[in-house]
């Protein structure tokens, strides 16, 4: 076994030991910024004040001021150790079963926050060992914090188009765990090339419209943000573009030169769930509340809702139809919740425009009850 480094105060030599750490942890890539304030705060605000964070608007404009400094998360922080870990697990998700419906990959395993809070936690708890005295924090979605500004800061990558942050060795298809310390540690440079080009696959590629401009993201016309943050009814404008994504989505990262040689990942965290990359959406649509919690226990799926989750399944149906799935979205059409009921009912619309089981499911949207 290799006996641990000795005790140092010299900071280089915590900052170099620290980056071993957490690749022995499991994290992919390491950058320090000493900057406590994310250098793009001011952009951010007049993102907010264009009115672009849709759903999400109230919580990001009640914790803006917290976003400000690293500091209002830990007291006296004097750097920000930025964390990425690659999560691409092979097939490509492209391409989706009729019937189906399709999931982001950062969703595909478990829950990526309990494996890099853990780890986070295992790194806090290996440097304050190692320079006694000193405070830390791990963050993991948990708490507000410009996690893409502080790494590009660090040296992680540039800002894409997509508003992704990019890797020039690894693309995109990364996670973000923010570390604080009190200990003063060399910083890496800002990556301050842009490697875009003239190149606007994902500008041209987004369905919705959710990127007007380069670098500019609309979150009221995201598919990732309509799937996966918000359980309202989706602007009727916005459903075909959904197509059959009904948890995240990855098309501007799927279209991106960059990602053509993403490493891949073996964590057994992210890997499919019963080999799955994709769900069935009758399925979906038969679970109650309690069978909601127990299909996506530990898995970040349950983030959606279950209003929000089938909602989308509904819609999904209405853009592609698959007969094998009517009984399904026609009991759906009768579900208490009303927003996923309207979604139904929207769904057995499409199939009567398209010519599919039009006499079932103008029964069914008259009342009667449908065709076995």
């Amino acid at each position: 076994m290799q006996s641990p480094p000795p005790h140092t105060t010299d900071p280089a030599a915590i900052a170099a030991q620290l980056r071993a750490e957490a690749l022995r942890l499991g994290f992919s890539r390491v950058g320090i910024t000493s900057l406590v304030e994310p250098p793009h705060h001011d952009a951010f605000r007049g993102w907010l004040a264009r009115g672009l964070a849709g759903p999400l608007r109230e919580w990001l404009e009640r914790h803006e001021p917290l976003r400000r400094s690293a500091t209002a998360l830990l007291d006296g922080a004097a750097s920000v150790v930025m964390l990425a870990t690659d999560h691409a697990t092979l097939p490509d998700s492209r391409g989706c079963p009729s019937g189906q419906g399709r999931v982001a990959r950062y969703a595909w395993g478990d829950d990526y926050h309990d494996l890099l809070r853990a780890r986070a936690n295992d790194l806090s708890a290996w440097l304050e060992s190692r320079v006694p005295g000193c405070r830390t924090r791990g963050v993991v979605d948990s708490a507000p914090i410009a996690e893409r500004d502080f790494a590009w800061a660090a040296g992680l990558g540039w800002f894409g188009k997509n508003t992704m942050l990019i890797d020039p060795k690894a693309g995109s298809f990364f996670l973000l765990t923010a570390f604080l310390t009190d200990i003063a540690l060399p910083a890496d440079a800002p990556l301050q090339t842009d490697h875009c080009g003239t190149c606007t696959a994902c500008l041209d590629a987004c369905p919705t419209g959710a990127l007007p401009e380069p670098g500019v993201l609309d979150a009221a016309r995201c598919i990732s943000t309509l799937t996966v943050e918000s359980q309202a009814p989706v602007a009727l404008d916005l459903r075909l573009g959904m197509g059959d994504w009904i948890f995240g989505c990855d098309i501007c990262q799927e279209v991106c030169p960059w990602n053509r040689h993403a490493p891949g990942s073996s964590e057994p965290t992210f890997q499919p769930r019963g080999g799955e990359t994709a769900l069935s959406l009758a399925e979906l649509l038969g679970l109650d509340e309690q069978a909601f919690r127990k299909r996506f226990k530990g898995s970040a799926i349950k983030r959606a809702k279950r209003t929000g989750l089938l909602r989308s399944a509904a819609i999904a149906l209405g853009n592609q139809p698959d007969p094998a799935s009517f009984p399904a979205l026609a009991t759906a059409a009768a579900e208490a919740d009303p927003v996923i009921r309207e979604a139904a009912e929207w769904a057995l619309g499409r199939w009567i425009e398209a010519g599919v089981m039009a006499d079932e499911c103008r029964a069914v949207l008259d009342g009667a009850s449908p065709t076995p």
